[in-house]
């Protein structure tokens, strides 16, 4: 393995490859919380044990091109959802944010989403440039009007040029295999399948080049998981930005281009999809691919740390099979390069 230590700028421009400019680069972003609010203190009271604050997301770096599915993947809890919301603007107030995340807009200048204004991300951000495919899409929908008027407002708030906003929805609809009936049925007459079809077809109503799905297939059988990955890599053929954030590795195995792992906070391997799952470098990925459908089930021991007092060193370390006797690894050993991957790890991982 080598030892170059790579830089934020290296990790984004070359863990993630391809020739196109980057639509969304994001740089060293962390999110804090800090404990001393309501809504904080009651979730992590307990266990915070006068501790200040809860590492979320902990320098993060990735690029991510037209045409590319990069699949966020790693145990509930580690920082996906988290990191998604910080992108769309959509954390609480005891927030705290570092780094960068610049997402770039065809018709105008590149819009710096950490710490923008309410105005920008609601006028500029949010399905314009990023089309959100939220989890538990029936739970985003108002349950009172059919699903056509839902995707038909979603037209007219995005597109206000749009002379015939009906018309636009039945050809988004027809985009994404949703049938034309189900246009005027409500969300609660729909399958699970066509509800997560009309989700995906109003984050295509402001025709945005980067589509953030976060956990998209959350409660769906696998036959439904497959043809709803399968429309977001179809998405990706037409040239947007897919973010595929994940704990099913499964669906990721099936569409994505890149995959990114994170554990407690960090991103702890980056590679192309093909390499990651053929040839793990870092223990925790290979423990989750263990965990495959179509694998050896194997557990993975003890827990993640508490996000609340993360270890100065290699958060892995107490799990890790790697580490005889569960010894700790103090240095951390940053994101490093193997090939075309970056993965967080000491010899002999």
């Amino acid at each position: 393995m080598s030892d170059q230590t790579v830089s934020d700028q290296t990790v984004h421009d070359q863990a993630v490859g391809g020739q196109a400019a980057p639509l969304l680069t994001v740089e060293a972003m962390s999110v804090r919380f800090t404990l001393g609010r309501p809504a904080a203190r009651r979730v992590f009271a307990r266990r915070a044990a006068g501790r200040g604050e809860v590492h979320a997301v902990t320098d993060v770096s990735f690029a991510l091109r037209p045409g590319q599915v990069l699949a966020l993947v790693g145990e509930s809890g580690c920082g996906k959802s988290v990191l998604a919301s910080a992108l769309l603007g959509l954390l609480p107030a005891n927030a705290r944010l570092r780094g960068r995340a610049v997402l770039a807009d065809p018709a105008g200048a590149p819009v710096e989403l950490l710490g923008a204004p309410e105005p920008v991300l609601a006028g500029r951000v949010r399905g314009r440039l990023v089309g959100l495919v939220p989890q538990s899409a029936a739970t985003h929908l108002t349950p009172v009007r059919t699903a056509g008027a839902q995707l038909v407002e979603a037209v007219r708030a995005l597109r206000p040029a749009v002379a015939e906003p009906r018309a636009l929805a039945e050809a988004l609809a027809d985009r994404v295999g949703l049938p034309r009936q189900a246009l005027d049925s409500y969300p609660h007459e729909l399958s699970g399948g066509t509800v997560q079809r009309v989700a995906v077809a109003m984050a295509l109503a402001g025709d945005p080049p980067v589509v953030l799905a976060d956990e998209p297939t959350t409660g769906l059988d696998r036959p439904l998981v497959d043809r709803t990955v399968d429309m977001l890599a179809e998405l990706a053929d037409q040239g947007r930005a897919v973010l595929l954030i994940t704990h099913d590795l499964a669906a990721a195995k099936r569409v994505a281009t890149h995959v990114a792992v994170m554990y407690a906070s960090r991103l702890v391997e980056i590679a192309p999809a093909g390499q990651l799952f053929t040839e793990p470098w870092h223990p925790y990925t290979g423990m989750l691919l263990d965990a495959l459908p179509d694998g050896a089930f194997t557990p993975i021991p003890g827990h993640p740390p508490e996000l609340t007092a993360l270890p100065s060193g290699c958060a892995f370390c107490r799990r890790c099979p790697d580490v005889p006797g569960y010894a700790p690894c103090t240095d951390d050993p940053g994101l490093i390069r193997v090939g075309d991957r970056w993965v967080a790890a000491h010899p002999p991982c």
